[in-house]
């Protein structure tokens, strides 16, 4: 299990924010942590602690200059996504991330886009494609969910459609949503299923906010998951030693 570190933009600015509450015009976003720094302190820092499959993610418009100081500072060591497409995966790779992370790109309109998807194997090889299978709980199962997360598409967490999609993309990256930022546990039942369905390496996002929680998806998920922590860090503002959980999954 890894630690897969984060850097989260929106408007220009590292933070952390309940990801649920971000919306067109950002009424009602709930911001967890604004940072003083830069995107580039943090890359340099989990360059440093030899933290790599980290990835900096741009919410919205007006990060793209953050987005590329921080890809410049830990070249090959961060993946990237937000807004990306089969026009601009590549010149991302070329800026120094070592993969690019896609979502709405695949999915919209409700629905899987393989043409998309092809389109984007294309543009940067499987080797270096993330598919962002951010989902939310309907009924008794999982959806991936798009558009800052507010809208459901019809395409179900599952072990047939992991199994498919793993044929695309080297890596998947899976945000609870539900729980995302909010520090108040994980979302157990999801990270036992990835746990026993994912067939390639998956990092597991959400509500993370103790050692305890590492451990449980350590266990629930089998040790087949990666995981990655934001709001709770002290490094954002939050109570959880980010040192601890280097050392944590280091061993030491």
């Amino acid at each position: 299990m890894k630690f897969r570190p984060c850097i989260d933009l929106h408007g220009g600015k590292v933070k952390q924010i309940v990801g649920s509450t971000l919306t067109d015009d950002s009424r009602g976003l709930i911001e967890n942590f604004v940072s003083l720094r830069d995107a580039s302190y943090y890359a340099e820092m989990f360059k440093r602690d030899g933290l790599a499959g980290g990835h900096v993610i741009m919410l919205g418009p007006g990060n793209e200059e953050q987005a590329l100081k921080a890809l410049r500072a830990y070249p090959g060591g961060l993946q990237i996504g937000g807004g990306i497409t089969a026009d601009n995966a590549a010149y991302y790779i070329e800026c120094g991330a070592s993969h690019v992370i896609a979502t709405s790109y695949v999915f919209r309109d409700g629905d899987i886009h393989m043409a998309n998807l092809d389109r984007l194997v294309a543009a940067v090889g499987r080797d270096r494609l993330v598919l962002d299978l951010s989902c939310r709980v309907r009924g008794n199962a999982y959806f991936v969910v798009t558009d800052r997360w507010q809208k459901f598409t019809g395409f179900e967490i599952n072990q047939k459609n992991l199994e498919e999609l793993a044929g695309y993309c080297s890596e998947f990256l899976i945000h609870a949503v539900d729980v995302e930022g909010q520090c108040r546990g994980i979302q157990a039942d999801l990270v036992e299923k990835l746990g026993k369905w994912t067939p390639i390496p998956t990092t597991y996002a959400g509500g993370i906010r103790s050692l305890q929680d590492i451990e449980m998806i350590r266990s629930l998920g089998k040790g087949n998951l990666d995981f990655t922590v934001g709001s709770a860090l002290d490094i954002y503002g939050g109570n959880l030693s980010y040192r601890e959980v280097v050392a944590f999954v280091s061993g030491e």
